[in-house]
């Protein structure tokens, strides 16, 4: 027996992840579905395991489906596979009910006896937070987001009370836990679907061939050229509209906007500002434009034996002309950054005095810190467009020449793609031109994955940089329970950011979706995609 489920496994696992190369039917697919483009494909289908991309900011929520999740407007977790919760007075202990009768996705490589218990949410969570757990290491066990935040500290424990009841225990009260797992990140897996891997001895198809309770659930991957999701006819919440969506991940061909205008594709995720009038030209196409919760920044290599001086930091900070990065990139669609925190955040303290564009003063940092004859750097820089940074190639160029106008020679080095969980590769890099998309309305979402000790430690901290006094400020916030003393930590914590410069804010940019008019049903959030349960075809 197991040694027919596990050749049963390893053919499916062949044939959907080499795949065959054909090019997308969009005439096929407009019959049943529509075509998404505009993202780079996936490395793993488990959300758990990265801290962007593909997989958590779109597929995770077609695919699987979270305790909670946020309210788009209140930003407040709101119920999901949860259909309530209890906190002890303490807030040390949560007990949450779920909802009866949830099934799991019936695929070509399993198909689940049960519906979704207490059980699962006990397996998905312990994978996380136990180093024991059989499946903790499996796809190199390493769960960036979770580490970002230092979940593993924070979660004691958690079991299941009874078929349909779990209790989590936090070591400490935390003010952030419940948006936490309300993220696309804390999908709920199947645990019999693990057991049957066990038995195989295929326990790393879990997260390429995964088994969730979303909509939708994944049919084909064709590495660099597709991925096929079809229709949950089962799922919780009611069957979705539309029987399939396919992503093109291809390269080939066209870009993607042009597929878009001949209808290669009906959706296009963050088009480029520079696209947007020709966007809007067409009455064809319909065009979202929301804020978002995000940030584009140069982290700053602080173990850089010039860089560790804060005075050169500020130095690159008054360098920069972020006005002329807003006109020439985000073409009067994004806003410039006086924190690394985004307007919309509730504990919002921007800085004009100490973040604003002043050549003379950065030179006269420069030279007061011994580099008045000027000091070569290198930058990384992602070219994948993402919402806070529509054009990353043209945004460091522009760095490139302000840092040339007060005698820095800087070299771009650029990558197709940015992952945190690879820093270490990259130490000997002086400067990073990213950002961050946040998952959660709570200002330590942005904080401590970027900036902590803790994230430091985990080699996820891209400006290896450690203040003691920043992190006691972030965690004191997650333990007070009045909303207006959080506030005055979190300003405080923006203060020591905006005198010790590890991170140089540049702009926050709009989140923008280009699809075609026949469609509707999109369901709006300032954070990640959400189900696309209710997108229809209307004409």
């Amino acid at each position: 027996m197991k040694a027919f489920i596990q050749l049963t496994l390893s053919f499916f696992a062949v044939g959907i992840l080499a795949g065959c190369g054909e090019e997308i039917s969009h005439e096929k697919v407009r019959q049943s579905g529509f075509v998404f483009c505009g993202q780079a494909g996936p490395a793993t289908f488990n959300p758990q395991l990265v801290d962007s991309g593909i997989t958590s900011e779109t597929l995770s929520a077609q695919l699987f489906d979270t305790l909670l999740t946020l309210d788009p407007n209140t930003y407040q977790p709101i119920p999901s596979l949860a259909e309530s919760w209890q906190v002890n007075d303490a807030g040390t202990e949560y007990v949450f009910t779920l909802k009866t009768d949830v099934p799991f996705q019936t695929t070509d490589w399993f198909t689940p006896s049960r519906t979704l218990t207490a059980d699962d949410v006990v397996f998905s969570f312990r994978r996380i937070i136990d180093t024991n757990h059989p499946f903790h290491s499996v796809g190199g066990g390493l769960y960036p987001w979770f580490t970002g935040i230092d979940f593993h500290n924070l979660l004691v424990d958690v079991e299941a009370l009874n078929s349909h009841q779990v209790k989590f225990t936090l070591a400490y009260p935390n003010n952030t836990f419940l948006s936490n797992i309300a993220t696309s990140h804390a999908v709920i897996h199947s645990k019999e679907y693990a057991n049957q891997l066990m038995l195989a001895d295929e326990l790393n198809l879990i997260d390429s061939h995964p088994i969730g309770t979303g909509p939708f659930y994944l049919d084909e991957h064709q590495i660099n050229d597709l991925v096929r999701l079809k229709r949950h006819p089962l799922y919780w919440a009611g069957a979705a509209k539309m029987e399939q969506v396919v992503f093109d991940i291809s390269h080939r061909g066209t870009g993607t906007l042009a597929k878009l205008l001949r209808n290669e594709c009906d959706v296009l995720s963050s088009p480029r500002s520079s696209q947007i009038p020709t966007i809007e030209s067409h009455d064809s196409i319909d065009l979202i434009a929301k804020p978002a919760m995000n940030i584009s920044f140069v982290a700053v290599n602080t173990t850089h034996p010039a860089l560790k001086d804060p005075q050169v930091r500020k130095a690159l900070n008054y360098a920069i002309n972020r006005q002329n990065i807003l006109d020439s990139v985000y073409y009067g669609t994004g806003s410039q950054a006086y924190s690394v925190l985004p307007p919309n955040s509730w504990a919002y303290n921007g800085d004009n005095i100490q973040i604003r564009y002043d050549r003379n003063y950065a030179i006269a940092l420069l030279r007061e810190a011994g580099y008045g004859n000027g000091l070569t750097l290198d930058m990384s820089v992602t070219l994948e467009p993402r919402s806070y940074n529509p054009s990353p190639r043209k945004t460091a160029e522009l760095i490139q020449a302000n840092f040339a106008d007060i005698g820095i020679t800087l070299n771009l080095v650029t990558d197709d793609r940015f992952d945190r969980s690879d820093i270490n590769s990259k130490l000997n890099t002086d400067l990073h031109l990213t950002g961050w998309i946040a998952d959660t309305g709570d200002p330590d979402n942005f904080l401590r994955p970027l900036l902590s000790c803790d994230s430091k430690r985990a080699g996820l901290n891209v400006a290896s940089w450690c203040n003691p006094d920043f992190d006691f400020l972030l965690d004191l916030a997650l333990e007070v329970d009045k909303p207006r003393y959080r506030l005055n930590l979190y300003k405080q914590a923006q203060n020591i950011l905006n005198e010790e410069f590890p991170v140089i804010p540049l702009n926050h940019g709009m989140q923008f979706q280009a699809h075609d008019t026949s469609l509707s049903g999109f369901k709006e959030s300032p954070f990640h995609a959400r189900p696309y349960d209710e997108v229809e075809r209307v004409k």
